[in-house]
Order: C-alpha cells, then sequence, then structure tokens
C-alpha cells in the first residue's frame, strides 16, 4: 500500500510566508504613506488549495474604511511583488480583512473591571 504524503501544515506555512512577506512589502515601500504606514498584519489562513490567502491586519488609526480600501487598491501591486519574493509555482491571491479581536478584549476587560 502506498504511503500517503500528509501536508496537513502547508496551509500554515504558506500563509506564514505570505504573511511575513507582505509585512516586509508593506514596511519597505509604504513606510512613507500615511495610510499605510501604521498597518500592522496580525494573522493569515491559506484556503483554496493555497490559492487565496486572508492576511489579518490591524491599524493605528479610528479610520478602519480608508485604510481598508487603500489596501484593496494596493493589494495587485502588493501581489506582484510578493510573486518575486516567493518561491512557489503560483502566486496565491490576497485579501486583507481588518482584525478587531483587540477591541473585543479591551471591552472584555472593560466589562470584567466593572463587576468588580
Amino acid at each position: 500500500m502506498p504511503k500517503i504524503k500528509s501536508d496537513s501544515n502547508r496551509n500554515e506555512r504558506v500563509a506564514a510566508k505570505v504573511q511575513t512577506i507582505v509585512a516586509e512589502i508593506l514596511r519597505d515601500n509604504y513606510a512613507d504613506d500615511p495610510v499605510l504606514s501604521g498597518v500592522s498584519l496580525v494573522g493569515s489562513v491559506a484556503r483554496g488549495g493555497l490559492q487565496f490567502v486572508r492576511l489579518f491586519f490591524h491599524c493605528h488609526t479610528d479610520d478602519i474604511d480608508t485604510v481598508q480600501r487603500r489596501l484593496d487598491i494596493e493589494t495587485r501591486t502588493i501581489r506582484f511583488q510578493m510573486g518575486q519574493r516567493l518561491d512557489q509555482k503560483y502566486v496565491p491571491q490576497i485579501r486583507f480583512t481588518y482584525d478587531d479581536s483587540l477591541e473585543r478584549a479591551s471591552r472584555i476587560d472593560d466589562l470584567l473591571d466593572n463587576l468588580k
């Protein structure tokens, strides 16, 4: 019986690699940009046979819609630069999603403090 090769960690490894490369691109190319300079990537998930990676970001501004629109506009350029750095046959599609877990954690902390 042939041995089945398991690549259960492959999605996580590809997602982490894409996250690192995109973070470097944002740091290197958008450091002077007032909208994108405060963006931090906090997580990533690969789906669809590694053809799609969702990148979760957090920003240090209250205008999340502006940051989201700007990231959506720059996605094609970022993906092109990612393709030059990524050593894979195919370059996955990327999508940016705001991660509000820090705000939710802060709200839970506030609620717990008010219980005392």
